[in-house]
Order: structure tokens, then C-alpha cells, then sequence
């Protein structure tokens, strides 16, 4: 068994790495407007999904025995994860922001 701070240390790698590869096109593309596809922002989310159940299923690991779930957990837990995300959706888009900060 694998003990708290080796698994902190994971995670902490885990998040380094994604907001590595999710920070570098942003990166690159500084001071130019950019448009993303929808197919690009539902890659992003389910992207996201993936890395926040991978972590779920380490803590659950690192405690004891992972129990398995069928699709029917996984369909509920993508559709929690798309109405916690709404709340961002409608700061990006829905509400008036000074010129020039999302543009």
C-alpha cells in the first residue's frame, strides 16, 4: 500500500501534467483570437471527466478495495459533472465582461 504523501505526490503530478498540456495552446496562441470548434470543447470536457475519475479512482485505491461501476455510474457522474460545470459556461458566455477579456 502506497502511503499519503507518495500518493499526494502523484496527484500533484497528474495536475502539473494536464494543466501542462491544457495551458500550451493557450500559451502559443497569446495576443491572437482563437475559435474552438464545439467537437474541441466536448474533447475538452471529457478530457476533464477522465482526469477527475482517474484521481476519484486513485483515492479510492489508495483506501481500499476500488469497487467496480457499471455504465449506468459513469452516465449519471458525466451528466453531475456537465450541470457542476454550467456555472462556468455562464460566466464565459452568458455574462457582460470588460472588451477585450475573453476576446
Amino acid at each position: 500500500m502506497s502511503s499519503k504523501p507518495a500518493l499526494l505526490g502523484k496527484v500533484a503530478l497528474v495536475l502539473a501534467l494536464a494543466a501542462a498540456v491544457f495551458y500550451f495552446p493557450a500559451w502559443r496562441a497569446r495576443g491572437q483570437k482563437t475559435h474552438k470548434s464545439f467537437f474541441s470543447r466536448l474533447l475538452e470536457v471529457c478530457a476533464f471527466y477522465g482526469i477527475v475519475g482517474a484521481l476519484g479512482f486513485g483515492f479510492e485505491a489508495s483506501i481500499g478495495n476500488p469497487f467496480s461501476q457499471t455504465w449506468v455510474f459513469y452516465t449519471i457522474t458525466f451528466a453531475l459533472f456537465l450541470v457542476l460545470a454550467y456555472p462556468g459556461f455562464v460566466y464565459r458566455y452568458l455574462m457582460r465582461h470588460p472588451k477585450g477579456k475573453f476576446e
